[in-house]
């Protein structure tokens, strides 16, 4: 049977406080992770909700297709005089029959967009926390990503991961940017695209058993002097 094409129009978006989201749209946001995640853990996910203030919601047909957790605030990084806009991507899915049609990035720029601080700016640091190569790819098309193979990371690199992490309430290994779990996996993705060798590379300390991530981080439209 073949699936009838869908036309974003007809996906109803919002954004809503992750902190007042009703119990009919968490079993959905569920019921969606479950799909995307083999182990999915609902406490990882919860988790998230006490420090990124605003999940997107994509709804077809009073079925919740996707979602997106994300917020930006604005503060002072070390090295930088003035405060910075920084943008803090969390946990996004789309069912398998919505996906191609822009979801992903539009549930992300809704969540973080819903955020007070956004307005125009000279640049804006980017910041997301990856379980799987797949999801790092947004992040390695920007000349100023880190962690990136074959580039030792500076200690500037260092501390701005160390006051991102304390953003985020998690902990990392500076040296290597890698967010350390609290024991157990948030779950592992359903994942079927073709993963590089080289793309599995700033991957190979994150121990997914226990939890673990990546932070990435990295500057747009370009990177302040001597990144």
């Amino acid at each position: 049977m073949t699936t009838p094409k869908i036309d974003i129009k007809d996906i109803d978006l919002r954004v809503i406080l992750t902190d007042a989201i009703t119990d009919d749209d968490l079993d959905g946001v569920h019921r969606l992770f479950e799909d995307s995640y083999n182990e999915a853990s609902y406490s990882y996910l919860e988790k998230s909700f006490t420090k990124l203030r605003y999940i997107s919601l994509a709804v077809f047909k009073d079925d919740i297709v996707g979602f997106g957790v994300a917020d930006a605030v604005e503060a002072k990084l070390p090295r930088l005089s003035e405060p910075q806009i920084v943008i803090l991507g969390g946990i996004s899915c789309v069912a398998a029959d919505y996906r191609r049609l822009g979801l992903f990035g539009r549930l992300e720029t809704m969540a973080y967009g819903a955020s007070e601080v956004m307005r125009p700016a000279e640049r804006y640091l980017l910041c997301g926390r990856m379980a799987h190569p797949v999801s790092f790819r947004s992040f390695r098309r920007f000349e100023a990503t880190i962690p990136k193979n074959g580039v030792r990371l500076s200690d500037w690199h260092k501390e701005i991961g160390l006051k991102v992490a304390e953003i985020y309430g998690v902990n990392i290994d500076p040296e290597t940017l890698v967010v350390i779990g609290d024991g157990s996996p948030c779950g592992y993705p359903k994942v079927k695209s073709e993963v590089s060798e080289e793309e599995w590379l700033p991957f190979k300390t994150v121990n997914r058993e226990r939890g673990d991530s990546l932070l990435g981080i990295s500057w747009a439209p370009n990177a302040p002097a001597d990144w």
